[in-house]
């Protein structure tokens, strides 16, 4: 892998996801990815999907409050079902931008959010 050019990809990425972020939500999986993210620099609006309702209740409640969202569930088989299923509940409702979760897939070797910062940290020190 090359480092360099991946860790260049992930601060552009990240740049423009705390863009973004200063206007449309983002969606995690849990309360260690709003932490990743935080330690990370982004501190719009983070929702976690884990909050106790259905996921059905969960994209109503969205629909409702939001017309653009970001998806960033985890880059593993569990957060590309979670993703899938969201996308499907909030079909023509609700934009829903999964571009940052494919950026973070092809540019790091962890499956996580909440392993971001010590990814970029670990190639940061190689770099």
């Amino acid at each position: 892998m090359d480092y360099k050019r991946s860790l260049e990809n992930l601060e552009t990425a990240l740049s423009e996801l705390r863009y973004e972020n200063s206007k449309i939500p983002i969606i995690v999986e849990g309360d260690k990815d709003i932490h990743a993210l935080h330690k990370l620099d982004i501190d719009g609006t983070i929702i976690r999907v884990n909050d106790g309702t259905s996921l059905i209740v969960f994209c109503d409640k969205i629909a409702q409050e939001y017309k653009d969202i970001i998806i960033l569930t985890d880059w593993d088989r569990k957060g590309g079902f979670l993703k899938r299923r969201i996308q499907e509940n909030l079909k023509g409702r609700v934009k829903c931008n999964n571009r940052y979760r494919k950026i973070f897939a092809k540019n790091t070797m962890t499956k996580t959010v909440e392993g971001l910062p010590s990814y970029i940290e670990t190639i940061t020190s190689k770099g």
